[in-house]
């Protein structure tokens, strides 16, 4: 799940970044509304992490103009503002969500746990596909009821191909769910994480299509 998180406190934005992508976020910083705007026009991410107090225009204007757009990134508040009056304006303008600074980050974590459920065509927290067990809470992985040790990009791969079993996903789609702007990606990277969660979960878990991408198969 890839999110924009739109900043210009950049100590605040390298804390929250470190802390959303130990659970399994790539996250993407900008800390402009104009950037986010370009952004979000050149590629969008899955989630918008906002804050208000931007330098060069208030990110109300930067939801209006989003909406406006036809954009329909969900899209996340984070603001000082406490009067509800400000919260009104932002869910009328088509915020997603809301949550006043200062916050703890469980709850951060929470509320896009939410966001991404109504993402997914899976609403439970546990998908299960065959013999395999994938909880978003705990993330852990089972198979035939046994933990299966992953490594972070491992599970965030098999995440994104199990929450949307059924459809291919192209090779491009998937490293950006893997990978943040500036990452280096050796060319061989994708079929690595695949060939190694094939060697955990079974060597039919995961169907290359090739040319494309991959698919995990619904039972």
């Amino acid at each position: 799940m890839q999110i924009l998180f739109v900043e210009d406190d950049r100590s605040l934005a390298a804390g929250l970044s470190k802390a959303l992508r130990s659970e399994g976020f790539v996250v993407n910083h900008v800390d402009s509304g104009k950037d986010a705007l370009h952004v979000v026009a050149v590629e969008a991410p899955d989630i918008i992490v906002l804050d208000l107090g931007l330098p060069d225009m208030d990110g109300l204007e930067v939801l209006r103009r989003l909406r406006q757009s036809g954009s329909v990134t969900p899209v996340l508040v984070l603001t000082a503002r406490s009067s509800i009056d400000a919260r009104v304006a932002g869910l009328d303008l088509g915020a997603d969500d809301y949550l006043p600074k200062p916050f703890e980050i469980p709850e951060l974590l929470a509320r896009l746990r939410v966001i991404e459920r109504r993402l997914s065509s899976v609403q439970d927290s546990t998908i299960r596909l065959g013999e395999v067990e994938l909880d978003t809470l705990s993330r852990e992985v089972r198979r035939s009821g046994e933990t299966v040790d992953l490594a972070r990009r491992e599970y965030m791969l098999l995440k994104a191909l199990m929450e949307n079993a059924g459809k291919i996903q192209a090779r491009e789609n998937l490293e950006n769910q893997l990978y943040a702007w500036g990452e280096e990606i050796a060319s061989n990277a994708l079929e690595v994480h695949v060939h190694h969660l094939r060697k955990k979960l079974g060597n039919d878990f995961i169907k290359t299509v090739r040319g494309v991408g991959y698919v995990v198969r619904k039972p």
